[in-house]
């Protein structure tokens, strides 16, 4: 007996008509009925009664009809497993990150997938949330870690969390002379420092759409090419900007952080992957990401 004669039988029983059968099976009918008579007459049993219609399965049959089930489920199984261990032994995983997230859960979530994935070599690259959907669909990177939702039917996008948007002010900067969130509408006035300059859309629209949503405007807007490079002019005292609030991580002299009170100021973080993308890698990075927020107590998205 060989798994092919399982196949065609379960795909007879499962079509109740022999031609249907043999068309789902792309294959001659005359060639199926063979091998179904060449399985019947191995087993010493009629496992299909012929002069029905529509074709009805015989009591023995039935019965080899749901071991063959289970049989072809195992066999399926082995072969999953065999393709996992396969891109285990020979894996490189690519992710794409913007800037700020490094400055958040990211790290510790690349060392967990580490831990749980040592034979697979991981690989990051700094890119924008529009360069990693190019990245993505040209087989550069497997995952990118953004904050813009964009469309794109080739790409499926997981929300991970929200993550709130505060004020990175000059030291002795007249705002910080009381201990309280600000408001958007004290920090129009001066220069506003935004990032990234290019590709558009970025974070820089993110938070200009936060200040026109509420009918203000800043004096002036200067656009820098990254958040160090925003900062760095902050602690210039040329401006101040907004900034996601795992970016106060990252210490910088003559910067201090302010909340907003504004509650709907918040950024998105998606984890972003291609639809037809089978790797297991996805999932596991998944699990990884759920483990830390689990365990640092953060408010988790995935499993709203």
């Amino acid at each position: 007996m060989e798994l092919r004669h399982l196949r065609y039988f379960m795909a007879v029983v499962n079509e109740r008509n022999f031609t249907r059968a043999a068309e789902r099976l792309n294959m001659a009918q005359p060639p199926l009925s063979r091998q179904i008579q060449q399985l019947e007459e191995e087993l010493g049993l009629q496992l299909i009664e012929r002069d029905s219609r529509p074709l009805r399965l015989t009591e023995p049959g039935r019965l080899i009809y749901e071991q063959a089930v289970h049989v072809l489920e195992r066999v399926d199984e082995i072969k999953a497993l065999a393709r996992r261990l396969r891109h285990a032994e020979h894996s490189r995983f690519t992710i794409g990150f913007v800037a700020s997230t490094l400055y958040g859960w990211l790290p510790e979530m690349i060392r967990r997938y580490r831990s749980i994935r040592p034979n697979v070599e991981v690989s990051l690259v700094e890119l924008t949330t529009v360069e990693q959907v190019a990245a993505l669909k040209e087989g550069r990177i497997d995952v990118g870690f953004g904050r813009i939702p964009l469309e794109d039917t080739a790409i499926t996008r997981t929300l991970l969390r929200y993550e709130a948007i505060i004020a990175a002010i000059p030291s002795g900067h007249r705002l910080l002379e009381q201990e309280r969130p600000l408001r958007l509408d004290e920090l129009t006035a001066g220069t506003l420092v935004v990032y990234p300059k290019s590709p558009r859309p970025s974070f820089a629209d993110q938070v200009l759409a936060l200040y026109r949503s509420r009918g203000l405007k800043p004096d002036t807007i200067l656009e820098v090419r990254d958040v160090q490079t925003a900062l760095g002019l902050v602690a210039a005292d040329v401006g101040f900007s907004l900034v996601t609030a795992s970016v106060q991580h990252l210490r910088r002299d003559k910067v201090e952080y302010r909340q907003l009170e504004e509650s709907h100021a918040v950024s998105p973080l998606f984890m972003s992957f291609r639809c037809n993308d089978t790797s297991p890698e996805i999932a596991i990075m998944l699990d990884a990401i759920r483990h830390v927020y689990r365990s640092n107590f953060v408010n988790n998205e995935l499993d709203a």
